[in-house]
């Protein structure tokens, strides 16, 4: 498990926070309290906090327009795509994010195939 702190809004609506382990994650200030999702799109990798939320929950990147509810990580513009979402609480008087752990570190021969099939 790794927590996250969220930092402060500063008047910010969305900002980005990253985890001791090089990742990267998106915290949107919504009026029932902060969402924390991927930072970037999954179709191409646009810097979602950079996009607009729509209709308290739908957040839009920037690059494509596509859609995400941000509480599920749903797409809606295609089923495709799916964006990771991680629950927000307090830990020690501070909101985190409980991010998980990170991915585990593929073989060479794991890439490969990977690879080979088209996902890497």
């Amino acid at each position: 498990m790794t927590l996250v702190p969220l930092g402060e809004a500063n008047g910010r609506d969305a900002w980005v926070v990253r985890a001791d382990d090089g990742r990267s994650f998106a915290v949107f200030a919504l009026e029932d309290g902060p969402r924390v999702t991927d930072a970037v799109c999954p179709h191409n990798q646009g810097p979602l906090e950079q996009g607009w939320v729509r209709d308290g929950q739908i957040v839009v990147c920037p690059w494509h327009w596509y859609r995400f509810d941000v509480d599920t990580g749903a797409c809606e513009t295609t089923s495709q795509y799916e964006l990771g979402t991680y629950p927000v609480r307090e830990h020690d008087g501070v909101l985190v994010a409980d991010v998980g752990d990170p991915p585990r570190a593929l073989s060479w021969s794991e890439r490969l195939r990977a690879h080979s099939h088209g996902d890497g």
